[in-house]
């Protein structure tokens, strides 16, 4: 098995980046151009439009990951050249460590070349709309307990709020997951002030996007579903004029110049 070889591969983990064609590579356009077969979320299928125009479409709902992955696997044993698409980063929440489970099961001795295509993450793409909170260490927490025990995810939370770690949140709200994100503020709100800049981005870079800036004691009341990323800044981050910056930390004169 290969990443990155020069080799054909045969099997691509592709990501398509936050569904807008304008933020997707061109390496990714590249090997799903290349596929017989593509194969991803039904959602993320329809996000790409005529490129699987002519090639064979495996898709499904949600939870039906394991699924998709298999066939996918299936289809490259079987000869075909293959696209997993994920949005985002195919290695961040993504099908990319699926995969790979995958194939260490059903191609023990590496036989289908594969390639791990990276792609922008959302919470690159929602960082860009609210200006530059990601400057310094950052963590990034999926409030979903689908896969997670909720025990863990609060775990980690706290160890991000104490250790003064900008925080991205993935999946925030669901219909299921009301009272998640308001406990996940609880938490962060031991160790940052309520003023804390905070942003809510839905549909980051695609049509319809929206950006919402707020503070930490604020978020709770927000709109926000599992379309959206949350960022929570530190305690160093600052709201300048309309931007959320957090500041790297370089030294300025009186006048701003570095």
């Amino acid at each position: 098995m290969s990443s990155g070889s020069p080799e054909d591969p045969r099997l691509f983990v592709v990501g398509i980046g936050p569904g807008g064609r304008a933020h997707t590579t061109g390496r990714a356009l590249e090997a799903i151009a290349a596929a017989d077969t593509v194969v991803g979320y039904t959602l993320y299928i329809d996000l790409l439009g005529d490129l699987v125009a002519g090639k064979e479409v495996v898709s499904t709902g949600m939870t039906r990951e394991v699924d998709r992955c298999r066939a996918a696997v299936a289809r490259a044993l079987d000869g075909r050249t293959v696209a997993v698409v994920s949005t985002g980063d195919a290695g961040v929440y993504g099908m990319a460590g699926l995969v790979l489970e995958l194939l260490a099961e059903a191609d023990p001795a590496g036989a289908v070349p594969v390639e791990i295509v990276p792609g922008v993450s959302a919470v690159h793409a929602a960082a860009s709309l609210l200006g530059a909170p990601l400057m310094t260490d950052f963590a990034v927490i999926s409030l979903s307990d689908l896969l997670t025990p909720w025990e863990t995810i609060e775990r980690r939370l706290e160890a991000a709020g104490t250790g003064d770690f900008v925080v991205a949140l993935y999946n925030p709200r669901s219909r299921k997951r009301v009272g998640h994100l308001a406990r996940a503020c609880e938490i962060l709100g031991r160790h940052r002030a309520p003023d804390t800049p905070a942003g809510v981005v839905r549909n980051a870079l695609r049509d319809g996007a929206s950006v919402v800036r707020t503070t930490l004691a604020e978020l709770p009341s927000c709109s926000v579903d599992m379309m959206s990323v949350v960022v929570v800044g530190s305690r160093a981050t600052r709201r300048l004029g309309r931007w959320i910056v957090t500041p790297r930390g370089y030294p300025l004169d009186r006048q701003g110049r570095p």
